[in-house]
């Protein structure tokens, strides 16, 4: 089984050589800058975007663009230190990235999503792509619906909940504080806010019940969604040119 690699570690020499195959090009994308209540560090989406892409590198022979840390997060921008994008700023960043690296032979692309907002401005640049460019993003929403019936029991949430506190409980322990983990936000609707009445009231920013998350758990969701990557990008390739085996 041959490994991808990181474009970013890469001569353009180099590059110039893994580019002659057209391999997909995987591209993290991830908050640097979000908030996740207390329990969770802003950069918690580029963590977990970066390693679905470095377990999709060990797996098949992929080239990993940079992370791009930065999009679309309309519902978090009440919270010190969270960064969001214009909409058009996030679509364009992901069509000017493709395009640039289309230039080099490159046409089969997949994003690395690790948002729910972000759905769409990734749906636009897909649509805005020169023909002949394949685009192709994880979509939680969709690959979630795979998890056991039973695995999660929270009986509301989608962030900094407990589906995203086990994850993160899997993957990276050691930057999460559970004993500051509660479960809040359960008052009102649209996007998250702090001040009571406004939206989807919620002091800390989490919404769900994070105090239910175990890395047991973290550990199924991680496989479900590193799984349905797997075979997206086994799609964009064609199943006989492109396996984990």
């Amino acid at each position: 089984m041959k490994c991808g690699v990181k474009l970013e570690t890469l001569s353009w020499i180099e590059a110039e050589q893994w580019f002659v195959n057209n391999p997909v090009l995987v591209i993290p994308l991830g908050a640097a800058a979000k908030e996740h209540g207390p329990h969770l560090p802003l950069n918690n989406d580029a963590i977990i975007a970066n390693w679905l892409a470095e377990e999709i590198r060990q797996r098949l022979p992929v080239v990993i663009a940079p992370l791009i840390n930065a999009s679309f997060y309309p519902a978090f921008i009440e919270y010190p230190g969270s960064i969001s994008l214009r909409s058009e700023t996030a679509r364009d960043v992901i069509v000017d990235t493709c395009t640039s690296l289309a230039s080099f032979g490159l046409s089969r692309f997949y994003i690395v999503n690790t948002g729910l907002s972000t759905l769409r401005p990734l749906a636009e640049a897909k649509q805005l792509l020169d023909q002949g460019i394949a685009l192709e993003y994880l979509n939680l929403d969709q690959a979630l619906q795979s998890l056991p019936d039973d695995l999660l029991e929270q009986q509301y949430g989608s962030h900094a909940d407990e589906h995203e506190t086990s994850l993160m409980l899997h993957i990276a322990p050691e930057v999460v504080d559970m004993s500051l983990a509660l479960d809040d936000g359960a008052e009102g609707e649209g996007r998250l806010t702090r001040s009571k009445g406004q939206g989807l009231w919620s002091r800390s920013g989490v919404f769900g019940q994070a105090t239910l998350a175990t890395p047991a758990k973290g550990r199924v969701i991680a496989e479900v969604l590193l799984n349905h990557a797997l075979a997206q990008i086994a799609g964009l390739e064609g199943p006989s040119q492109l396996s984990p085996g």
